[in-house]
C-alpha cells in the first residue's frame, strides 16, 4: 500500500536565480512565501490598515524553498516520488544542485521520482518573480502574457498582492512496485434517463500475470450496483457496466444530489490487495440549449445569428440558474482547506443557490471546493484564468495556457457539479478587445472538445444576449435597480451588483480606530475600496452620499451600515425576483459577488471576508426561494399619497406542481394599521412554471415618514409569503 511521507521546508528570498538567500525561514506548505516571511518576523496581519503594502518587494525577488529528503524504509521494488500538487508560479525543482524539473504553471501538478536518491539529500524548488508583461498599459494587463490570475495585481475587492510558494498538497510518496497510478469515472446518461453506462479507466504500474482488478459501485445506501473482478492484461484497462434506473444527480432545489462510491482495488496473485482507490461520481446529462423564444429573434431582414444558448438543462429539465460569481475565498489560496470551502458554501446551498460561476480573474479551487459543490448540488461555471485583458497570439504563452488549460480540464471533468467551461471574464468587450477568432479561446474550445467534449462550453461573459452590470443602487442618470431590470431583456443576467458594507463588527477589526468613523478617503477606508475603486464612480463602493439623500444625514457608523445594508439587500431581492419574473426567456441570476479575498470595507460582495454573511445575502435566499409570491415594484423612494403600483406574480421553479394560491396585499407604516393593498387568487401551476398576476394599485398615506413595507401574505402556505422595505421621505 501507498503511504505519504511529510516533508519540512524552509524558504528565503535572493534578487537572481544563481545568488544564495542570505537567510531562510521556518515555511509552511502549502502556504505562500509572504506568509512565511510575515510570520518569522512578526508581522501584522496583511488585511488590516494598509499592512499589505509591506508585501510590495517581494513579488520581485527569487524565492527559494528547500528541505533534506528523510530517510524512507522502503522494500525491494518500491518507488519514492516527490508529488506537488500545485507550485506558484514559474518555478525549477533541483537536487543536490542537479535540476530534475523547470515549469511554468500553477495547476499543472508535478510527480518526480527520487527513488535513487539518498536519504539526507536537499531538495530545493527555486521561485522566479511574478511574470509581468512589460508592455502592459495597466497593472492587471501584467498578467496578460501568464496563466496566473489577473486579479491579484489589483482589483476593485482586491489589493495588489501578489502571492508566490507551494500552494498545494506536496509531499514523499512510497509506492509499491505494482501500483495503481490513475482512476478515473465517467457516466453517460441516455436521454431518457433510464440507464446509464459507466466506464472507470485504471492506469497501474508493475502489474505482473496474476494480478488482478476489482471494482465496486455502491450508491449512497450503501447497496452495491456493481462488481467485476477482472486480469490485467495491460497497463490501461477500462472497466465498463450499466446502471438501469439510475439515481440521478440532480442540483439544490430540483431533487437529491445523489452520488455513488467507485472502489478500485489492485489485487496480488494470491487475492490480497495491494492499493486501492475510492472515487465518487454523479449520474447527470448537462446541456446548454436555445431559451425559449430566442430562435424567434430578429424577425425581421436583414437577418443576423440569434442569441447564443444560455439555458442549462439538467437530466432533459430546463433549470433556472439562481447563484452567484464565485471568487478566491483569500489573497492566498495555498491556506484554503476544506474547511474554509465549507463554510461558504452551506451558505450558498442555504440560500437556494444551485450554481456558481467560478470568475475567470481568479484561482482554480482546490479539490475539496468541487467534492463539496458535488455533495451539495450546486452546479458550477468553470472559466479558465483570463479575464478582462488581452491575450495576444503569443506561443509562448499559448504553449502554457495548452499545458494548464488540459490539466485543469483533466482535473475537473469528473465531478458532477461540473456545468459548463468557459474561456474567461470579458474577453469581447472593449477593454479586453479580444474575439473568437483569438487563438487562446480557439485553444480552449479544442482542449474542451477533445477532453471534455458533452460539458458546454462558451468562449467568455457576456456573449451577446447576456447581461453584465450595473453594479450599483442607482446609477449616473438618477435609474434605480428597479427601473434597470424592469426595462431589460436578456438571455441571461450574469453579473450584477448593489454594494453594501461590512458589518460594523467587521469594519472595527481592520480599520484604526481613529479612522473609523466617519468614513473618508486616504484613510483604511479607501484602502478597503470604499472610495475611488471603480473609476465609473467615485463614491464606490460606499456611496456615502446616496444614503443621506435616502435617509438625511448619518449620525453614527452604525446607522450608516444599517442604511447601506438595506440597500444592498432590497436592491438585491428586486434584481433576482425580476430576472426570475423574465423566465423562460431569461435563464440565469448570478450576482457580482458572492464572496471576499480579504475584508473590504464596501463592496458588492454578499459574504465579508472570511464568511461572515451580509444581510443581503439572507434576502437573495428569501428572492431565490423556490416558490413565493413577488411584487415588481418601480422604484424605492416614495412620496406621502403618490400611487403605488404592484404587479404580482407566483415565481415557481420547483419540480412538482403548486395548488391555487390566495395572497393579500399590505402598506405597513410605522404607527399606523396595516392598509389593505388588494388580493389575488393565484391558480395551480405546474413545475417550474410561473404565474403572473395583476396589478394592484394604492396611493400612499399622507403621513408617510421613513422606511415603509410592502407585505405580501399567502393565506394557506406562509413560506410564500414576501416583504420589501421602501423609502419614503427622511
Amino acid at each position: 500500500m501507498r503511504c505519504r511521507i511529510p516533508l519540512s521546508f524552509e524558504v528565503g528570498h535572493r534578487d537572481s536565480l544563481t545568488e544564495a538567500p542570505t537567510k531562510f525561514v521556518p515555511a509552511v506548505v502549502p502556504g505562500a512565501v509572504q506568509l512565511d516571511w510575515a510570520a518569522a518576523h512578526n508581522w501584522p496581519p496583511h488585511w488590516e490598515a494598509n499592512n499589505f503594502e509591506a508585501y510590495a518587494w517581494m513579488e520581485n525577488k527569487h524565492w527559494l524553498y528547500r528541505c533534506r529528503l528523510p530517510y524512507v524504509d522502503r522494500q525491494p521494488g518500491q518507488q519514492v516520488f516527490f508529488v506537488c500538487q500545485g507550485i506558484d508560479y514559474h518555478f525549477q525543482i533541483s537536487a543536490n544542485g542537479a535540476v530534475l524539473l523547470e515549469q511554468e504553471g500553477m495547476f499543472t501538478p508535478v510527480q518526480l521520482d527520487v527513488s535513487a536518491l539518498a536519504a539526507g539529500t536537499e531538495l530545493t524548488i527555486a521561485l522566479r518573480p511574478v511574470p509581468k508583461y512589460p508592455k502592459a498599459h495597466r497593472p492587471k494587463a501584467e498578467a496578460s502574457r501568464s496563466v496566473k490570475p489577473a486579479v491579484s495585481y489589483g482589483w476593485d475587492f482586491h489589493p495588489r498582492l501578489i502571492p508566490l510558494g507551494v500552494w498545494d498538497e506536496t509531499y514523499l510518496e512510497l509506492k509499491d512496485a505494482a501500483a495503481l497510478t490513475g482512476v478515473e469515472i465517467k457516466a453517460t446518461l441516455d436521454v431518457q434517463n433510464n440507464q446509464a453506462v459507466v466506464a472507470c479507466e485504471v492506469q497501474t504500474q508493475g502489474v505482473r500475470d496474476g494480478h488482478q482488478l476489482q471494482w465496486h459501485v455502491q450508491d449512497q445506501s450503501g447497496v452495491t450496483v456493481i462488481s467485476q473482478v477482472v486480469a490485467l492484461p495491460t497497463t490501461t484497462t477500462v472497466l465498463t457496466a450499466t446502471l438501469h434506473q439510475p439515481r440521478l444527480w440532480w442540483c439544490n432545489g430540483q431533487g437529491e444530489a445523489h452520488l455513488y462510491q467507485s472502489t478500485v482495488s489492485l489485487l496480488d496473485d494470491e487475492g490480497k490487495c495491494i492499493e486501492q482507490t475510492t472515487k465518487r461520481f454523479g449520474v447527470r446529462r448537462v446541456r446548454l440549449v436555445m431559451n425559449e423564444g430566442a430562435w424567434d429573434e430578429p424577425s425581421t431582414f436583414p437577418k443576423t445569428r440569434s442569441v447564443p444558448p444560455m439555458t442549462l438543462e439538467l437530466n432533459g429539465r430546463r433549470v433556472f440558474a439562481k447563484g452567484s460569481n464565485w471568487v478566491c475565498p483569500d489573497i492566498f489560496p495555498g491556506t484554503l482547506t476544506r474547511d474554509h470551502y465549507a463554510a461558504l458554501l452551506h451558505q450558498a446551498h442555504n440560500a437556494h443557490f444551485n450554481i456558481l460561476r467560478c470568475w475567470g480573474g481568479a484561482a482554480i479551487n482546490k479539490t475539496s471546493f468541487y467534492d463539496l459543490c458535488d455533495e451539495l448540488g450546486i452546479m458550477v461555471w468553470q472559466e479558465f484564468p483570463l479575464s478582462c485583458n488581452t491575450y495576444e497570439d503569443d506561443e509562448r504563452y499559448l504553449t502554457v495556457l495548452n499545458q494548464e488549460s488540459r490539466s485543469i480540464i483533466k482535473k475537473l471533468r469528473q465531478h458532477a457539479c461540473l456545468a459548463m467551461w468557459c474561456g474567461g471574464n470579458e474577453l469581447f468587450n472593449w477593454w479586453s478587445a479580444m474575439t473568437d477568432q483569438h487563438l487562446a479561446l480557439r485553444l480552449l474550445n479544442a482542449n474542451c472538445l477533445e477532453l471534455d467534449p458533452l460539458t458546454p462550453y462558451l468562449p467568455t461573459s457576456p456573449v451577446m444576449g447576456v447581461g453584465h452590470g450595473d453594479y450599483r443602487f442607482r446609477d449616473e442618470h438618477g435609474k434605480e435597480v428597479f427601473a434597470m431590470f424592469s426595462a431589460a431583456k436578456h438571455t441571461a443576467y450574469t453579473e450584477f451588483g448593489v454594494p453594501g458594507p461590512a458589518s460594523v463588527q467587521t469594519l472595527s477589526s481592520f480599520i484604526p480606530l481613529d479612522e473609523l468613523y466617519p468614513p473618508r478617503r486616504g484613510t483604511s477606508w479607501q484602502t478597503h475600496h470604499a472610495f475611488d475603486a471603480w473609476f465609473v464612480a467615485p463614491e464606490s463602493w460606499l456611496f456615502v452620499g446616496l444614503l443621506d439623500e435616502y435617509f438625511g444625514p448619518t449620525q453614527n457608523l452604525e446607522q450608516l451600515v444599517q442604511r447601506g445594508q438595506l440597500l444592498q439587500s432590497e436592491g438585491y431581492k428586486c434584481l433576482f425576483e425580476e430576472a426570475r419574473r423574465q423566465k423562460p426567456y431569461a435563464s440565469m441570476a448570478l450576482n457580482w459577488c458572492y464572496n471576499e479575498p480579504w475584508p473590504t470595507a464596501a463592496n458588492n460582495s454578499v459574504v465579508s471576508w472570511p464568511a461572515q454573511a451580509k444581510p443581503a445575502l439572507h434576502a437573495i435566499g428569501d428572492a431565490c426561494r423556490p416558490s413565493l409570491f413577488s411584487a415588481q415594484i418601480p422604484r424605492f423612494r416614495w412620496l406621502p399619497e403618490e400611487t403605488l403600483a404592484l404587479k404580482l406574480t407566483l415565481l415557481h421553479d420547483a419540480p412538482t406542481p403548486l395548488a391555487e394560491q390566495r395572497v393579500e396585499v399590505f402598506i405597513k407604516v410605522a404607527g399606523e394599521p396595516p392598509l389593505l393593498v388588494g388580493t389575488w387568487d393565484a391558480p395551480a401551476t405546474s413545475a417550474n412554471t410561473n404565474v403572473p398576476g395583476p396589478t394592484l394599485a394604492v396611493p400612499l398615506p399622507k403621513n408617510l415618514r421613513g422606511v415603509f413595507d410592502v407585505v405580501l401574505v399567502a393565506e394557506s402556505d406562509a413560506k410564500l409569503s414576501s416583504r420589501y422595505t421602501l423609502c419614503g421621505p427622511p
